[in-house]
């Protein structure tokens, strides 16, 4: 029997060893039941956040994007390979395209390039043709304006509407006596005009070929004009032909000294004449080209 009352009490010792944590852990769950039960904890839980669901983990991973240096490279070059993929598709299936077709329909597309090629060369050669035409009208049209100017400074000097200048004489005649009539300046200038005189002006009276001539008190009448004298010619012409054609024996140099005028000729470089006649239009005179 002694053994027997050795043995219990190491059992009851073991048996108090293993159930003594008993008693804390559920003083433990005591004290969280407890601390759970209070109104803090029941206000902390209620102020907890909701936990996220996995979509909206996912979506706030993916945006805003946090794309580093070495991502857009990559995403560049990717793109740049399958724009290559794409132009090289395309190009590959065209030819495929023209590999696979029969020869009727190789020859129909040759033919409609020839024509094409053909077309556009003919449309280039009649914008050419037109180029040199357009070209050649806008040249002909201003040698035409010039053409035109020219005349009409020509006829102009010759109807007395423009002045004129160019060499010429200065021709004087001094009538103290008035012994010089209108026939006596009529032969002057009818000598002038015959040596290649091409613009006359008499004092400040413009010559022209329609200009009369008349006797009047104390002068003579040009064009309804009267001027006295001395009477002052100014001509353009070429001076070696004016000045001979007044001088030769028995011309009108030698006729006017015999009716005691005292007459002068000198050549000059430059004479001016720039008295005008007004302009007038024919009544009935039309052009025939009109």
């Amino acid at each position: 029997m002694p053994p027997e009352s050795r043995t219990t009490p190491e059992w009851s010792e073991a048996e108090e060893d293993t159930e003594a944590p008993e008693p804390d852990s559920a003083g433990q769950k005591a004290d969280k039941g407890a601390d759970s039960s209070t109104p803090e904890a029941v206000a902390d839980n209620g102020s907890a956040e909701r936990p996220k669901s996995g979509r909206e983990r996912l979506v706030a991973s993916l945006w805003p994007p946090r794309l580093t240096r070495a991502q857009l490279i990559v995403a560049l070059l990717l793109f740049i390979l399958g724009l290559g993929l794409a132009i090289q598709v395309r190009s590959t299936s065209d030819s495929s395209a023209l590999r696979g077709a029969r020869q009727e329909d190789l020859v129909r597309i040759l033919d409609e390039l020839d024509n094409r090629s053909q077309r556009l060369t003919d449309e280039q050669r009649r914008l050419e043709g037109q180029k040199t035409e357009l070209a050649n009208s806008s040249d002909q049209a201003e040698e035409a304006r010039k053409q035109t100017v020219e005349k009409e400074q020509q006829l102009g000097v010759l109807a007395g509407t423009v002045a004129a200048q160019g060499p010429g004489i200065s021709l004087t005649i001094d009538d103290p006596t008035h012994s010089v009539e209108a026939d006596k300046l009529l032969d002057t200038i009818q000598e002038l005009r015959a040596a290649g005189a091409e613009a006359i002006q008499v004092n400040d009276v413009r010559v022209v070929a329609n200009t009369s001539l008349s006797d009047l008190r104390g002068g003579v009448g040009i064009d309804g004009k009267r001027v006295v004298q001395p009477y002052r010619f100014k001509v353009i012409g070429k001076p070696q032909d004016l000045e001979p054609a007044l001088n030769i024996p028995g011309g009108v140099v030698q006729t006017l000294e015999k009716e005691q005028a005292k007459v002068s000729v000198t050549r000059e470089e430059k004479i001016i004449v720039d008295a005008l006649r007004e302009a007038k239009r024919p009544d009935y005179a039309r052009s025939s080209s009109q």
